[in-house]
C-alpha cells in the first residue's frame, strides 16, 4: 500500500540522518507516533490536498472524528474507510486498550502513519462510547485549533512569549507563563485558571511555521465549542499581523 511505501522511505530517511539501524529507526518512529498528539483533527504541515474535509457540522457543535474528516479521505490516506478501520479494531479488542495501545497498534500492525493512526484511533474512540467529541479519554474537555503562518518559528514563538507582541494580537487576557521553550514550546495559565494553554510552534522552511494551540481543563463541550471558534478568529489575527509586519519587528 502508498502508506506502507512512505513509512519505510520515513524509515530510510530518519536513518540517513541518524546512523540508526533500520530496526531502531523503525521503532523510535512507532514510540513517537503513538504518542498522544495535540490536535488529532488538524494534521500537521499538511498542504491543501490532505487536509481534513471539515463539514457544516463543525459550525453549531464539536464535531465528531467521522464527521470532520471525510470516508475518502481516510480510505485515500490509509487504505480503508471508516467502518473498515473500526470493524478491525473491534475484533482485536480495542474498546479495552487505551489511546497510545490503540494507535501502536495501528501503527506496528497496519503501518498507518502517526498522525493518521491518532486520527483513526480518536474516531474509533468517539464512535464507540469512549470519549465525546471535544473530550480527552480521561473525561475533561479540550479545544484546539492551528495555522500556518508566513514568518520565521522564531518570529511565531516569540508572539506568544513577549509580552507586547502578544497584546497586540490577544488584548485584554491574563496569560501567566509556566513554561516557554523558544522556538518550539509555550505554556500558560489562562485567564487566573484553572484552564491553561499548550502552545507548538513547528518550522516549515526558513520562512514558514505552523502553530498549534490546545487549551486544556475546559468545564464542558459548549466552552470547547466556544473556545474553539476564538482561538480560530484569534490565529487568524496572529496571521494577519505577523504578515502584514504589524509586530514592526
Amino acid at each position: 500500500m502508498t502508506n506502507q511505501r512512505s513509512f519505510k522511505a520515513r524509515v530510510r530517511t530518519r536513518m540517513a540522518k541518524t546512523g540508526e539501524s533500520y530496526t531502531t529507526a523503525r521503532r523510535q518512529l512507532i514510540s513517537r507516533a503513538a504518542e498522544p498528539s495535540a490536535d488529532p483533527a488538524t494534521e500537521p504541515s499538511a498542504g491543501p490536498a490532505s487536509a481534513p474535509s471539515v463539514g457544516p457540522a463543525a459550525a453549531g457543535h464539536t464535531a465528531a472524528q467521522t464527521e470532520r474528516i471525510a470516508d475518502d479521505l481516510i480510505r485515500a490516506r490509509t487504505g480503508r474507510g471508516w467502518a473498515e478501520w473500526f470493524a478491525l479494531l473491534d475484533a482485536v479488542g480495542c474498546t479495552e486498550r487505551t489511546h497510545t495501545q490503540i494507535a501502536r497498534h495501528l501503527v506496528v500492525e497496519h503501518e498507518v502513519p502517526g498522525w493518521w493512526a491518532q486520527t483513526i484511533t480518536v474516531g474509533y474512540e468517539q464512535a464507540r462510547g469512549l470519549r465525546a467529541p471535544g473530550q480527552r479519554r480521561g473525561g475533561g474537555f479540550e479545544a484546539s485549533a492551528s495555522r500556518t503562518v508566513a514568518v520565521p518559528a522564531t518570529r511565531l514563538f516569540e508572539a506568544f512569549a513577549d509580552e507586547t507582541v502578544r497584546a497586540r494580537w490577544l488584548p485584554d487576557v491574563e496569560v501567566r507563563v509556566r513554561t516557554a521553550t523558544a522556538p518550539r514550546s509555550f505554556r500558560a495559565d489562562w485567564a487566573g485558571g484553572p484552564t491553561r494553554i499548550v502552545v507548538g510552534v513547528d518550522a516549515i522552511g526558513e520562512s514558514k511555521a505552523r502553530v498549534s494551540i490546545l487549551h486544556e481543563k475546559l468545564t464542558g463541550a459548549e466552552q470547547a465549542v466556544e473556545l474553539k471558534a476564538y482561538w480560530r478568529e484569534r490565529l487568524a489575527a496572529l496571521k494577519t499581523l505577523l504578515e502584514s509586519n504589524g509586530d514592526h519587528r
